[in-house]
């Protein structure tokens, strides 16, 4: 590696996990700011920074304010907080964690629909507050994975690992993308409402952004039935907040189970109240083992980038992107 390579100065805005922290710090120039904020930088380090490392919003305006940025490693698999589109339009790379987060969030939607159709966490609950011993058993579930049919929404890497997991439950598999997947044998609706009329049990992994936003509305949640199950395991955007309190709350649907939310991490009141939702705070990939894997991930597209001109994992918007020379 040349000198000039290790050289590179690489912006840390906001929080990062500090094993990526620590590679960073030993193979990079690192500058560290509270947010992504250009106005955080004077212009020397403005100029001086050629890649950013994050987990927070990067737009428009701090691409632009960084005239010699070349690669944003985002740590997620999810990259609706970078503006992929701009950064594309002005050749700039951006790179994203997928694959080493995929199992261990599809076992936390399987945790999430377990534990909102069973009631798991209301049943230790009981018996944690001494209720087992006071008032017998606890009452019979009226939920059940057996006979339900289930429609996942968003049928990328996670929303497979999902559908695998689902079928050694013994239940059939249907869903929703914004296009068929050529090689699966999944049932695909052309529309989420569709896909949500003809199942009881909708699983959320969909990517955020425009054209997700409260896609999973009033309408989708009605079309689920009184039996109807909704797990969250994607992003908080894509659903109707409001309109999901109103389902839990009058029984249109039977339960949810959510692990994201639209604000983070402040969740409504409105859905807080709901006995019948079970909700984690984003812990989807929060292992020590996988968010390990997510820091490597995201410092070794820095390292192949300014070592060998290549990216590992780019995201679909900025494919075509080639190192500056």
């Amino acid at each position: 590696m040349s000198s000039t390579q290790t050289q590179a100065t690489v912006l840390i805005p906001g929080k990062l996990h500090p094993h990526a922290v620590s590679r960073i710090e030993e193979r990079f120039q690192a500058v560290r700011i509270e947010r992504g904020d250009a106005a955080l930088l004077d212009e020397e380090a403005r100029r001086a920074v050629r890649g950013i490392a994050s987990a927070t919003v990067i737009d428009a305006a701090l691409i632009d304010a960084l005239p010699n940025l070349e690669i944003i490693a985002n740590f997620g698999v999810g990259y609706d907080v970078v503006d992929a589109a701009h950064a594309g339009a002005r050749g700039v790379m951006v790179t994203n964690t997928p694959d080493v987060l995929t199992e261990e969030v599809a076992d936390t939607a399987i945790g999430l629909l377990i534990n909102a159709v069973r009631e798991l966490p209301r049943a230790e609950a009981y018996l944690r507050a001494g209720r087992w011993s006071r008032e017998g058993a606890y009452p019979l579930t009226r939920g059940s994975l057996r006979g339900r049919s289930v429609g996942i929404f968003g049928m990328g890497r996670i929303g497979r690992a999902i559908a695998r997991r689902i079928e050694a439950f013994g239940l059939p598999v249907s869903y929703h993308n914004r296009r068929q997947v050529e090689d699966i044998d999944y049932r695909y609706y052309p529309t989420l409402l569709s896909l949500a009329e003809a199942v009881d049990t909708l699983i959320s992994v969909a990517p955020g952004g425009t054209a997700t936003e409260k896609a999973v509305n009033a309408d989708v949640l009605a079309a689920l039935g009184p039996e109807g199950v909704f797990v969250n395991i994607g992003r908080g955007s894509t659903v109707d907040e409001e309109a999901l309190a109103d389902a839990l709350r009058s029984g249109t649907i039977l339960a949810a189970g959510l692990d994201v939310f639209v604000d983070e991490p402040n969740v409504p009141e409105a859905l807080m109240a709901c006995e019948n939702a079970c909700l984690l705070p984003h812990v989807g990939s929060a292992s020590v083992h996988t968010r390990q894997g997510m820091a490597d991930l995201t410092v070794d597209n820095l390292i192949a980038w300014f070592t060998e001109g290549k990216a590992l994992t780019p995201v679909p918007e900025t494919a075509h992107v080639g190192q500056k020379r």
